[in-house]
């Protein structure tokens, strides 16, 4: 294994630790769409850096992405908590709405640019070890940077927010009654999931962000019973995919991100037979 293949298995591992940790929350609150939706989202917040700039991959794209992701879930979570209608209709209304104002800012004012969501925002994990910065003198892979503080981000926003996200995530009204802020904690949640889902974005490509956010905590959910141990349990399923994943990408010459994300789901789908307590194969032996 050479130390490409390595760095990206920790790229991989960590970046599944960040989105296991708000992925869990995410499956729990019933919002495991949230991610995919951002991605859709972020196109007008391209298209304006990009006429604005005329860049179509910087840091002020991803600044205008990570704005927009905002305004999806935000906007979202307005419609939702406003009880007209359900959650995820209220997604599927204010991302296809973005999404389409992207389209139309492309279509009107960038026709000729080739500006697109591959191009200008998703990365591809095969070559993270290749784009390179400069740090404390030392040339490091710039998506190791991203991933590793994100994930110490995203640690410390749920060690210091643990007690009021625990609390938002199975009883938002208890949580607001208690004096735990639930309402302000959830929005919390939110922003932090469409930062971390478009920087991830550019860092390593959207397929395997949206997997990491969904499929580990899923597994999860099936093996244990307490929030604490699915977010650890997510995190590691995460790991085990990113290490299984990349050896069979690299031995079958294929698709890293794929790959990963293809034994992530492989790797729900023992679960969901085999889990002790919740797997199919307990419940039809508890049936007979």
């Amino acid at each position: 294994m050479t130390p490409d293949d390595v760095m990206i298995i920790v790229i991989a591992g960590l970046l599944s630790t960040s989105c296991a940790l708000l992925g869990g929350l995410l499956v729990l609150r019933g919002q495991a769409l949230l991610p995919d939706a951002v991605s859709h989202a972020v196109l007008p917040g391209i298209v304006l850096i990009f006429l604005l700039t005329g860049e179509r991959a910087s840091l002020w794209t991803v600044a205008g992405a990570t704005a927009f992701g905002v305004l999806c879930v935000l906007g979202s979570d307005w419609l939702r908590r406003s009880g007209v209608i359900e959650s995820d209709a209220a997604l599927a209304l204010v991302f296809p709405a973005l999404f389409s104002l992207g389209i139309l800012g492309i279509s009107r004012f960038a026709s000729g640019a080739h500006i697109d969501l591959d191009s200008a925002i998703y990365g591809d994990l095969t070559f993270a070890p290749l784009r390179t910065m400069s740090l404390f003198g030392a040339d490091l892979p710039r998506s190791l940077v991203i991933t590793g503080v994100a994930t110490v981000a995203v640690v410390l926003l749920v060690v210091v927010l643990w007690r009021p996200l625990q609390a938002a995530t199975f009883d938002p009204a208890f949580a607001e009654l208690a004096g735990l802020r639930g309402r302000l904690t959830g929005q919390v949640l939110l922003v932090a999931v469409a930062g971390l889902a478009v920087v991830a974005f550019d860092s390593v490509g959207a397929i395997l962000v949206i997997t990491f956010f969904v499929v580990p905590a899923s597994t999860a959910r099936l093996l244990t019973v307490r929030l604490g141990s699915m977010l650890v349990v997510a995190a590691g399923c995460g790991w085990i995919a990113s290490v299984a994943g990349h050896g069979v990408a690299v031995s079958l010459d294929t698709s890293i991100p794929g790959t990963i994300g293809l034994t992530s789901g492989v790797l729900f789908a023992l679960t969901l037979v085999l889990a002790p307590r919740r797997g199919l194969l307990a419940r039809w032996r508890a049936r007979t």
